[in-house]
């Protein structure tokens, strides 16, 4: 193997290892989130992305980015959690082809509910894929950038 082959090597390495640690942490909050709060991760991100927006609200096109969702896949998702009276939507009044999504009550009292399952299973789940030693550094560096989100969630 020469240097540029060790190089990309390296880098499939360490996407594996990325991908794995997603996978670990996005399945045990799928189970978590849908066991006990009747939410899937992306609903989740999607009523905690709207909680953090200044008003509450966010145009479709930024939360289809927070949600890392096609415009679509966005447009289905707020559409199911519309009918849960989970979050609504309504036209922008400066400009009448944008439509803004904002949590309603309801959404911000099950992104509250959810919240401290959501933070518990994600330290458990960091704390699991800690214990395989393909995954410990990206877990050590996940500690080192973010310590609240493990140190907090007991």
């Amino acid at each position: 193997m020469s240097i540029a082959d060790d190089a990309v090597e390296i880098r499939a390495q360490g996407w594996r290892a990325l991908a794995a640690l997603h996978g670990i942490i996005e399945t045990a909050l799928e189970k978590s989130l849908q066991s006990e709060h009747q939410l899937s991760v992306v609903e989740y991100t999607v009523l905690d992305a709207l909680s953090r927006q200044d008003g509450w609200h966010m145009r479709m096109q930024q939360l289809a980015r927070a949600a890392a969702l096609s415009s679509s896949a966005t447009t289905r998702l707020v559409a199911r959690l519309e009918e849960r009276n989970l979050l609504a939507r309504y036209l922008c009044a400066d400009d009448r082809r944008g439509i803004y999504t904002e949590l309603t009550k309801a959404g911000q009292q099950l992104l509250k509910q959810a919240k401290p399952s959501h933070d518990r299973t994600l330290h458990a789940a960091i704390a699991e894929a800690s214990e395989t030693p393909e995954l410990q550094a990206l877990t050590q560096a996940f500690q080192q950038i973010y310590p609240e989100a493990v140190a907090g969630a007991h």
